[in-house]
């Protein structure tokens, strides 16, 4: 038995066998001891509950710990004094799952797709990956589309493009209980596009009936200026983050590597060490929308943001991630929405929470910073690494000094 012994309820439950190997696996992912024992006390409430109604446990799953979080906890009357608080129950035991899983002392989490839909989308994402060269966030949007439709249309029979109707194609899109965002709908149609054309080319169906029932969704590029901080609220955004503090350390690190640089949040949770040349003061993004590798020059207030993290903020973590968590589990890099967090967060210190939510506002910021310093639109298209400049064009708006030369006066007005 390791530092953390089991309580009177879990020793002797179907769940003491596993004790070791959990309280292993909450240490080796950097929970400190404090933590190590309330999740053990959440485990142990669990094993009393199960042993209280004789469940064995080849039968716990996810239902059978929702169940336990939903109908019992918020009634508990089990003697002793148990952790209640539902999110750090929650918590542990989705950490024991994950143990028990690897163990094999319970089934893997089971795929509630069809079987039959599952292949196909298989297929499509291996069609997706190779032919078309999409990225990751790409292709989980198209199989998500395309798994909506097979689903609904099939269910577990043999999937027949020749069963479906044009009428089934658009009723799916113009779906009156779905999200009525025209983001969304468009996600829809280029889902459904790229799966007509993916069965045409594999399969020899005939789908250009389909293909054209797909709706199209209005889009009226360049009709707004895109959003942006204007100097004074990039002052006051970058000022919003506590550097006294590691997490304010790092949150302002990547702020900086979005506001100078352009990156999406994606790229920026993605950084590893290996991607800096220091000497040449160069960053290489490797895992970005467009699936290559771009060499960017590296700004100096960037650069000294990063080394100010790491060399006072950083925790000590084998990770080669450039930005990793700062709480347990310390070893595993930071997500998207970690990145999505810390800026929203910055927006309500600095009072920017009611016109801005995203991270992309950085990104036209940084365009927008390079135009009204007078960067080609080619430039810019570079360091954003547009594939095309019309991509680009809409920056040419927000350069209104230059606007403002060139424009004709109003008829009729004083010229």
């Amino acid at each position: 038995m390791l530092d953390f012994p089991s309580g009177r309820w879990l020793g002797g439950s179907v769940l003491e066998p596993s004790a070791d190997a959990y309280v292993a696996y909450l240490q080796r992912h950097g929970y400190a001891a404090t933590s190590v024992r309330g999740y053990l006390r959440c485990v142990e409430h669990l094993a009393y509950w199960l042993s209280a109604r004789r469940i064995p446990l080849r039968r716990l799953d996810d239902a059978l710990v929702r169940q336990f979080l939903s109908e019992h906890l918020p009634a508990c009357s089990c003697p002793g004094r148990w952790q209640r608080t539902p999110h750090q129950v929650r918590a542990a035991l989705r950490h024991l799952l994950r143990v028990l899983r690897a163990a094999g002392h319970i089934e893997a989490v089971r795929n509630r797709m069809p079987t039959t839909i599952q292949n196909e989308l298989e297929r499509f994402d291996a069609h997706l990956t190779r032919t078309c060269g999409l990225a990751p966030a790409t292709r989980r949007s198209r199989l998500r589309g395309a798994g909506a439709f097979l689903r609904g249309r099939f269910g577990s029979t043999p999937i027949r493009l020749d069963a479906i109707s044009a009428g089934a194609v658009t009723a799916f899109i113009v779906r009156p209980d779905d999200d009525p965002r025209p983001g969304r709908a468009r996600e829809l149609c280029g889902a459904l596009r790229s799966y007509f054309r993916f069965r045409a080319v594999t399969c020899g169906d005939r789908v250009d009936g389909l293909i054209a029932a797909i709706p199209t969704v209005a889009q009226w590029r360049l009709a707004a200026l895109p959003p942006y901080l204007t100097s004074d609220e990039l002052c006051r955004f970058l000022g919003a983050f506590d550097r006294a503090r590691p997490g304010g350390r790092r949150g302002y690190a990547m702020a900086r590597c979005m506001v100078d640089l352009g990156l999406r949040a994606g790229e920026v949770a993605a950084l590893t060490f290996e991607d800096f040349n220091w000497p040449d003061g160069t960053l290489t993004i490797r895992r970005s929308k467009s699936r290559r590798a771009d060499v960017l020059p590296l700004p100096v207030p960037t650069g000294q943001a990063i080394v100010e993290y790491v060399r006072r903020a950083r925790p000590h973590v084998t990770s080669r991630s450039l930005f990793v968590r700062h709480h347990a589990p310390l070893d595993a890099p930071i997500t998207t929405a970690c990145v999505r967090s810390a800026i929203r967060l910055a927006y309500a210190h600095c009072g920017l929470a009611q016109r801005y939510t995203g991270t992309h506002v950085l990104r036209h910021t940084a365009a927008t910073r390079m135009r009204c310093a007078g960067a080609s639109l080619k430039d810019i298209a570079d360091v954003l690494r547009h594939r095309s400049l019309d991509t680009t064009t809409t920056y040419t708006k927000v350069d209104q000094p230059r606007l403002a030369a060139v424009a004709a006066p109003w008829p009729g007005g004083a010229s």
